[in-house]
């Protein structure tokens, strides 16, 4: 994130009413759009549901956990947080 000069940008108005609030100070504004969730951009939160449902699924059919660890190189702790959550 790059600082620019409040001067450069806004008007004179805007500045003066600005400076009345905060003078001197750093000021972070936000983006106007609503931050994405976590996954979604990259893909990665429907892979890992997709995992998860598949991992629920095999378990319901008698797979056992330490298989399914193994078959997803996960631990067996992680294959239980999913199963049971």
């Amino acid at each position: 994130m790059k600082y620019q000069n409040a001067a450069d940008l806004l008007p004179a108005e805007l500045l003066q009413q600005v400076q009345a609030y905060i003078d001197g100070e750093l000021l972070y504004i936000p983006q106007s759009a609503p931050r994405r969730t976590w996954g979604t951009k990259s893909g990665s939160r429907s892979y890992y549901q997709k995992r998860n449902r598949e991992i629920r699924e095999q378990h319901s059919l008698g797979i056992s956990v330490s298989a399914l660890a193994s078959r997803y190189h996960l631990s067996v702790s992680t294959i239980k947080k999913i199963i049971y959550r």
